[in-house]
Parts: structure tokens; sequence; C-alpha cells
């Protein structure tokens, strides 16, 4: 049976979460994304941006962000990763596009993330490879209301709980086993986030801009 998949960058690679009709759940990690890719399944939704403007800031990041707040990340562009370091990059911008329009230092931190998922996107994959926002994800799992910072004690217990309701039982079990693997606690989170998605969502922001390549800029949820 295929399952859903969800996936989020770490330090050292990507966390996978999967979910199937019957309500098999797993979770895996690799430092590349060609073996989780490989995993059979009917829909994938990943944490990170898919279709790219050479400049400017993608118009479905900004909706995404009056929706979710600043856990959405702003000015993903195709070519961040050519700079030699942030300052670069922000002269750059600044230069070009205006005072402000830089990149953040957690944006320029996933800057090969961005461009790895950018060499293996194509049109066909989007059509079952879609991007997704964990917060945006759990806003709406929520009833539209944010929920408390993901960092405090009350709003992890927030996103575990919602998970749990839509199958991940066994996440609070996982939390205690990726130690020693590197993955962050809200990273195997936000990619059972993204699985959710993968399975339920038939709702996105964004999906008129298209890039150079011909992908759609959208940010499921």
């Amino acid at each position: 049976m295929k399952a859903y998949l969800g996936l989020d960058g770490f330090r050292f690679g990507w966390v996978a979460a999967w979910i199937d009709e019957r309500g098999d759940h797993g979770f895996d990690y690799s430092p590349g994304l060609t073996r989780l890719l490989a995993m059979p399944h009917a829909r994938a939704m990943i944490d990170m941006p898919i279709g790219l403007k050479p400049t400017g800031y993608r118009t479905c990041d900004l909706h995404a962000r009056e929706l979710a707040g600043p856990a959405v990340f702003l000015g993903a562009r195709r070519g961040l990763w050519t700079f030699p370091d942030m300052a670069a990059a922000n002269r750059y911008y600044w230069e070009h596009e205006g005072k402000g329009r830089g990149v953040s230092a957690q944006l320029w931190n996933i800057r090969d993330k961005i461009r790895e998922v950018d060499e293996i996107m194509t049109l066909a994959r989007q059509g079952i490879m879609g991007e997704a926002h964990p917060e945006l994800i759990f806003w709406n799992l929520a009833g539209r209301v944010r929920l408390e910072a993901k960092s405090s004690p009350r709003g992890r217990e927030q996103r575990v709980a919602l998970l749990r309701d839509r199958g991940f039982t066994r996440i609070e079990r996982w939390l205690t086993l990726r130690y020693g693997t590197g993955i962050g606690r809200d990273d195997l989170i936000d990619a059972c986030a993204c699985a959710v998605a993968a399975r339920d969502s038939a709702q996105r922001i964004g999906g008129d801009e298209i890039d150079p390549r011909g992908l759609r800029m959208e940010i499921n949820y």
C-alpha cells in the first residue's frame, strides 16, 4: 500500500515520516533525498521552497507569513547558494532590490537544501510532491488559530496532540528514538505534519506564479 510522505531537513540531512491509509506509520532519515523519495508513495510534501524566482519575494511566502507568522521565511531565490557568504548575498539583494530585501540567517543556513530540492524538482515530480509549511498546517489543523511557540513545552504539546489525533500515535515514542541521529525534535514533528498534509491537504496558497523552469510557487496546507 502506498504511503503519504512528509519530509523536513535537519543539520545532517533529511527526515521523512510516512503514514498509509491503514494507519501504519513510521519514520526514516538519510543524508540525501534520493533514498527517501524512492519509498513508494502516493503523495509527498516537503518543508522547503519549490519554485524559485531569481529576484524578489514569492507571493505565496508573503501570504503564508500573514497567516502563520515569522516562521515563514522570506527571500528564497534561485541562485542564493552561489554567494560566498550571507553578507555578499545581502549586499547584492539590497543593491538590486532595495534595503531590507535580503535574506535571514535562517534562510541562508538552508540554502544548500533549497538547491538540493531545486535540482531534483521537475514539473512531473511536482504532480506528486508539493511544498508545505508545518506552521501553516498546524494553524489549519487547530481551527485556523496560531499555536503557542513550538519551542515552548505547551506549543510542543499542542502540535503532538494534533498529530496524534490524525494517526501519528507513536510520535512521542519516536521523539525518544531520535537521540544520536542529529534529528531535532521540531524536525520530526514537522515531517509528520507534512505527511498529514500529503494525505489530507486540498488547500494551498499561491499557484498562480510560475518560476522560469515552469514550477508552480505554492504552499500546501
